[in-house]
């Protein structure tokens, strides 16, 4: 059994005002960087014996925060990214509803809408594979997973067997520098959480 402890980046300045990250990489902001430097001193007690990230720079910079607390390496994944918006990247949720009106409104009812970028369903796929890869080389071991939001709420939906709809009424899955807890054992992920 893998104890998987994921965690999304710090805050950025998009996180803030509301826009649409996707493969974009806007660091870290003054709250992001106290957000991450305070996950570091709550994971100080336990025993993580390695840190896995998005090779996004929010990311990344959150797991750098906490590397350096507990004298560990960061090992860099792109298959732990956020999940692509396309066009809808750097944009407000009302300046998409203003440009796509159509395809925001698809969004908000379902979660799947920007007519470009990466489907929900691939993207899940694509961090349940990095998940179980990772517990996979780390049997018996604690990790801590530095993501964004989009695949903290893809990971415990597919560990909780909720459907995209039904997940996105869940509040708290994937605020900044929150952590959840899960567990990879026999090929399979479950929500501790």
């Amino acid at each position: 059994m893998t104890l998987i402890l994921l965690a999304r980046h710090g805050e950025t300045d998009w996180n803030r005002d509301g826009r649409f990250q996707g493969h974009a990489d806007p660091m870290l902001n003054e709250l992001g960087r106290r957000q991450a430097q305070e996950l570091a001193l709550r994971l100080r007690g336990e025993q993580i014996d390695a840190i896995w990230s998005s090779d996004l720079g929010r990311a990344k910079q959150t797991a750098f925060y906490v590397a350096s607390q507990l004298d560990l390496l960061v090992r860099l994944s792109g298959q732990l990214r956020e999940m692509d918006v396309g066009g809808w990247s750097g944009s407000t949720r009302e300046e998409i509803a203003a440009r796509w009106p159509a395809e925001f409104e698809t969004w908000r009812e379902t979660g799947r809408g920007w007519p470009d970028g990466e489907d929900f369903d691939v993207m899940q796929e694509r961090v349940v594979n990095a998940i179980l890869g990772i517990g996979a080389a780390h049997p018996d071991e604690t990790v801590l997973v530095v993501t964004h939001g989009g695949p903290m709420r893809a990971l415990h939906a597919h560990a909780t067997g909720l459907t995209l709809p039904e997940h996105r009424q869940l509040r708290g899955v994937a605020d900044n520098c929150e952590i959840v807890r899960m567990e990879v054992r026999d090929e399979l992920l479950t929500s501790l959480d």
